[in-house]
């Protein structure tokens, strides 16, 4: 009598040799397995937004001509409507303040690149790698904690829809 032994996605693949950052490889690049779970489970590298062949946004996200437009009722992007949160979008940090307006700045600080988060509770910016902080409008509120004087922030327009459900963010 055969006895059928099954193994586990995690199991399978570590018997196969593949490291933890392999794995991560993978996800990161958008391959997936699909043998390995539903649907629902592996996002689609064509459309990472989701919600039925929309990902939420149209134009321009990256470079120097910035251009595009956030659909705010796409599942990924619907917490925009609420204040205090953000997206990365492209190269741009896009925010619903907690003083209710919607600003995009670069997501880059100007120190040393690293991506910064918006602060609700302090309405602004902040760098995690040495500390500083922007103000909403993109001027620099506090510098690197190492020293040094850096650049204000790239500030875009951003312009909300009469029913609330689209952003055009331009340069």
């Amino acid at each position: 009598m055969m006895k059928e032994e099954s193994m586990k996605r995690g199991e399978f693949l570590r018997s196969l040799g593949l490291s933890t950052s392999t794995l991560m490889a993978f996800y990161c690049l958008g391959t997936t397995m699909t043998a390995c779970g539903s649907k629902d489970d592996n996002p689609d590298p064509a459309n990472p937004g989701g919600g039925g062949g929309s990902t939420g946004i149209t134009g321009t996200t990256t470079g120097s001509a910035i251009n595009f437009t956030v659909d705010l009722t796409n599942s990924t992007y619907a917490t925009l409507k609420t204040a205090g949160q953000f997206k990365i979008i492209g190269d741009v940090l896009v925010a619903f303040t907690s003083g209710s307006a919607y600003v995009a700045l670069a997501k880059a600080c100007t120190h040393e690149g690293t991506q910064l988060q918006y602060v609700s509770a302090k309405n602004n910016l902040f760098c995690s790698n040495h500390g500083s902080q922007f103000a909403t409008t993109g001027a620099v509120q506090n510098g690197p904690t190492t020293g040094g004087t850096i650049a204000a922030l790239k500030a875009y327009k951003t312009t909300l829809s009469a029913d609330g459900n689209t952003l055009t963010v331009t340069a």
